[in-house]
């Protein structure tokens, strides 16, 4: 599937060595204004080649609206947006397009679908969140009109944590670290795994702030079952915690639940949902990211014709994706949270006469 969403739903398409990657954007209200100077900022976030950190490709990402926007305001028509590939180098794939590189989709798409694109994994190459950032993005702007902001950083790096959690910080890190205490360790994790031509896993932290209550859709459409769901269909994801996730299995109840005042809850463990529904409190998320499996040592693997084989990769390759997973976990949320918003509209008989007055 390469559709994601109920009422806002984001089609995706294209692959890492394509012509282009692009979205289709579907059910964002007429009338909302359509920032491009915004959109194209995102995905420059995202983009490849930026520091020592990231890989070395070369990508101006330059997003290009084809439809759906008239005057700068969303027409309520399918926003369609499309991103040139500019420097791919799909020769540094000859060497693995028999066999199978460890850590990665070939070996799954190619039994699936009896073929697959070898250069740079293809659809299954992270390239493709390039479009889910464009999505994103818009999701952002109609999420700005009623409060809602999203954002995100790092806050774990190759099992070295972060102590504190400064989102401010995390917008100049050149690695979106959240804890500046840690950062230079955390870089330099990345750096040590880079030269041992190898890679580090870490850890996206991702909070939404004025998000109201009500959003989320029980039982089998819950907000904190679909944004776990946003979260693992990022490349390289493996795990999400929802509020103190994990760590919620080793407190008691009484320490677990929030207690509500008139003034608010007195904690967050719950990460601002409570059956499935926003509480009106932070929305908490971590989306924990295995190592780049791109990884410049030889590997044992086998090739097409199940023979044994080395496996010895080129390329450019990221040696720690969570860093340019930030941005993409806020699309997810940004993506997961408009949706959500367009669903409850009509749950109450006063959001219909709200726009249809009563009659008689």
């Amino acid at each position: 599937m390469n559709t994601f969403g109920k009422k806002l739903t984001l089609t995706t398409f294209g692959e890492s060595h394509g012509k282009a990657l692009g979205c289709i954007l579907d059910g964002v209200p007429a009338g909302l204004k359509i920032d491009e100077a915004f959109i194209q900022a995102e995905l420059d976030r995202r983009k490849p080649g930026k520091s020592k950190l990231e890989t070395a490709r070369k990508e101006e990402d330059k997003v290009e609206i084809l439809s759906g926007v008239f005057e700068g305001l969303s027409t309520g028509t399918p926003i369609a947006m499309v991103i040139f590939n500019g420097n791919q180098k799909s020769r540094d794939y000859d060497n693995v397009k028999d066999l199978f590189r460890p850590g990665h989709a070939d070996y799954t798409y190619f039994h699936k679908y009896g073929l697959r694109d070898y250069r740079g994994g293809g659809r299954s190459s992270a390239r493709e969140t390039a479009a889910r950032v464009a999505g994103g993005a818009i999701a952002k702007l109609m999420l700005k009109e009623i409060g809602i902001e999203i954002t995100s950083g790092l806050c774990e790096v190759d099992g070295i944590q972060a102590k504190s959690i400064d989102f401010n910080h995390a917008k100049t890190s050149p690695m979106n670290a959240l804890d500046p205490q840690a950062e230079e360790a955390q870089t330099q994790a990345i750096l040590d795994a880079k030269l041992q031509h190898d890679s580090v896993g870490g850890v996206v932290l991702t909070h939404a702030t004025g998000v109201p209550v009500g959003l989320g859709e029980p039982l089998y459409y819950k907000l904190d079952a679909i944004l776990a769901e946003a979260m693992m269909g990022i490349n390289a994801a493996k795990a999400v915690e929802i509020g103190d996730g994990i760590q919620s299995t080793h407190l008691k109840g009484s320490q677990n639940n929030d207690e509500i005042t008139p003034d608010g809850f007195n904690s967050n463990h719950a990460g601002g949902i409570l059956g499935g529904i926003s509480n009106g409190d932070t929305i908490v998320v971590k989306t924990h990211f295995k190592p780049t499996p791109s990884i410049f040592q030889e590997q044992a693997t086998v090739n097409r014709d199940n023979e044994a084989v080395a496996c010895n990769l080129k390329g450019r390759h990221d040696p720690c994706v969570a860093v340019r997973g930030t941005i993409v976990c806020e699309a997810m949320m940004a993506l997961v949270l408009a949706d959500m918003t367009l669903l409850n509209m009509g749950k109450k008989m006063e959001h219909l006469h709200t726009l249809y007055p009563k009659k008689g």
